[in-house]
């Protein structure tokens, strides 16, 4: 799945970045740099294009493996996020200990925003936690203008989510990324978000 969502992403006319899941057995395997590092290689696809996405119960489950393996990756230029943000139970160590690019918040998070002060207490701390780290913080699972606008007013720099649209078979979104211009509704930054392939 990694090389067909690689394979699918160089062949576009943007260069927009391609996320991939990565599962914990992925992460527990000892060669797994050395076959992203393969499939890089036979697809031609820039390392800085790739960012690889784990959740923390996947790198909790693999601590002694995750320190080489994230080091490898990064060594390659492979871009690294914690998806799910917040659902951890040791969320802040984790990013203390490794090398993240990007904090991905956890939709459960997105989802009660505005009015569950919680979750926007949550929202406002990882921002501010992103920030403090130098690390992009993404919010997941935005459906509405209105937990839209929260984002933007905490300084949020990027979303996804249903308000941007719906995942999409192959072909539509070789349409998306081959247009000349940004394609989607606008979002947090004048620059748009890297597409994420859905082969995830």
């Amino acid at each position: 799945m990694l090389r067909e969502a690689c394979a699918d992403a160089v062949r576009w006319k943007q260069p927009y970045q391609v996320g991939v899941n990565v599962a914990a057995q992925q992460l527990g395997d000892i060669r797994f740099p050395e076959k992203v590092a393969d499939i890089l290689r036979e697809t031609g696809l820039p390392a800085e294009r790739l960012e690889l996405e784990f959740t923390e119960s996947g790198i909790i489950e693999n601590v002694h493996r995750a320190d080489e393996t994230f080091a490898r990756l990064k060594a390659l230029g492979v871009r690294i996020a914690m998806d799910d943000f917040g659902t951890g139970y040791s969320s802040l160590a984790t990013l203390q200990q490794f090398p993240f690019n990007k904090i991905k918040v956890d939709r459960s998070f997105v989802s009660g925003l505005p009015q569950d002060t919680l979750s926007a207490a949550i929202i406002r701390s990882t921002v501010i936690i992103g920030k403090s780290l130098g690390l992009k913080v993404l919010a997941e699972g935005v459906e509405t203008e209105e937990q839209l606008e929260f984002l933007r007013l905490e300084g949020c720099p990027s979303a996804q989510g249903y308000y941007f649209g719906k995942p999409k078979p192959r072909s539509e979104i070789d349409a998306i990324v081959n247009e000349d211009g940004v394609f989607g509704k606008p979002e947090l930054q004048s620059t748009p978000e890297p597409a994420q392939d859905q082969a995830s």
